[in-house]
């Protein structure tokens, strides 16, 4: 390891039974730290049916943390802890779960936002093996939160990026409780690059492209309003990891791990499609009342379709069916060309109309009209560019 750490405690869980490791990453929390070890100790002793080691994962605190921890492995059971020298809390949890021997690997931030009601639903499904991962999801249906309007939007927005760029079937990359089946920490984690707060991410996205099974627990969860991490630098990296995944696709080598069900290709298709085609929608509106308020109704709608339908052909060229080369690159804009003009077609015809009916109807109606009209184009569209593009045997691993 390009780090050095100590350890304390450092024993196996009980033979007969399955067991669990849960580690509680922290950096500065000599606040908060006992208070949550000795809640979480009792509760696991009262609620989980199986053997269970809490590790406090101490990466390079400065303050009285590390004694802290120290001294509650001291008096408590199946409480161990190890010191890194170097900061990262995906550092912290890759050491842990790779020191672990425990047949669950999970974590959970020292706050314990999150109701510890969702730990049994965690954990059962990889102890009976039905699941690879788990994750405690805040957008999940039947979850609960409490928090500031700027988190949620924040959470919304990364989400909704991951899905849009990622494809990512999951609802919620950051949610500080999730736990992995111990094999499975082992495959993946030497392809985890990241060392800080985008290791959830990385981890959900390598996991999904090879084909592991994601089960989701919708949680209860309170904001902390005493966190200490920067929104916005770790945005800023999380974007730039996001980035790095785009650019490299690959799907990690899990060896004879069990894998889920492959999805099904036409209904991701048109997940994405649909998804792209809004967005285009969107845009295409707001070119068109530009447009429209300086020429007429059949240049406003063709300047529009055209510039869209080349960010249409794009997007779905990558994120739709999977195409990062270059290879028949004019062939599919030609293609999506051919899907632009049965749309204009449909929509000229739907301004022609407009034209017959006078001047009276405002721009807003001709929109409503045309974008009706459009939506009839989008299924030509996607029929269209679906045969042409997708046939070509270039997908990538998702």
């Amino acid at each position: 390891m390009d780090i050095s750490f100590r350890t304390l405690n450092d024993r196996r869980p009980a033979e007969g039974g399955p067991s669990v490791e849960l580690v509680i990453p922290v950096y500065n929390e000599e606040a908060d730290l006992e208070r949550s070890v000795r809640r979480l100790r009792t509760y696991v002793d009262e609620h989980l049916p199986y053997a269970t080691t809490i590790t406090i994962a101490d990466n390079a605190s400065t303050d009285r943390t590390w004694q802290i921890a120290q001294r509650l492995c001291r008096e408590l059971g199946e409480v161990r802890a190890i010191h890194l020298d170097r900061k990262g809390r995906g550092r912290a949890l890759r050491t842990a779960w790779l020191l672990s021997r425990a047949d669950v690997v999970g974590y959970m931030d020292v706050d314990l936002s999150t109701d510890l009601a969702a730990l049994l639903p965690l954990v059962a499904p990889l102890v009976s093996g039905e699941s690879d991962v788990a994750i405690g999801s805040r957008l999940a249906p039947g979850a609960h939160i409490v928090r500031g309007a700027k988190r949620e939007l924040i959470s919304r927005a990364y989400n909704l990026i991951l899905r849009l760029v990622l494809r990512a079937r999951f609802s919620d990359a950051q949610c500080g409780f999730k736990a992995v089946r111990q094999p499975v920490a082992q495959a993946l984690l030497p392809h985890v690059e990241d060392n800080s707060w985008f290791f959830d991410t990385e981890l959900l996205v390598l996991a999904q492209r090879a084909g592991l099974r994601i089960h989701e627990v919708p949680v209860d969860w309170v904001d902390d309003p005493g966190t200490t991490v920067k929104v916005g630098a770790t945005a800023r990296d999380d974007l730039r990891g996001v980035w790095r995944l785009v650019l490299h696709r690959s799907a990690p080598d899990v060896g004879g791990l069990r894998r889920a069900p492959a999805a099904n290709p036409l209904a991701r298709q048109l997940v994405s499609f649909a998804t792209i085609g809004v967005l285009s929608t969107a845009a295409y509106a707001a070119l068109y009342l530009l447009f429209r308020a300086s020429t007429s109704t059949e240049i406003a709608n063709a300047g529009a379709l055209v510039l869209t339908a080349i960010g249409n052909t794009a997007a779905n060229r990558r994120l739709t069916f999977g195409i990062t080369d270059h290879t028949h690159l004019l062939r599919d804009h030609a293609a999506g060309l051919l899907a632009f003009g049965s749309a204009l077609a449909i929509t000229t015809l739907a301004a022609a109309g407009i034209q017959h009916l006078g001047t009276s109807m405002s721009h807003v109606a001709e929109l409503v009209v045309l974008v009706s009209a459009n939506a009839v184009a989008t299924i030509v569209r996607f029929g269209v560019l679906r045969q042409s593009i997708s046939r070509a045997p270039r997908r990538i691993p998702v």
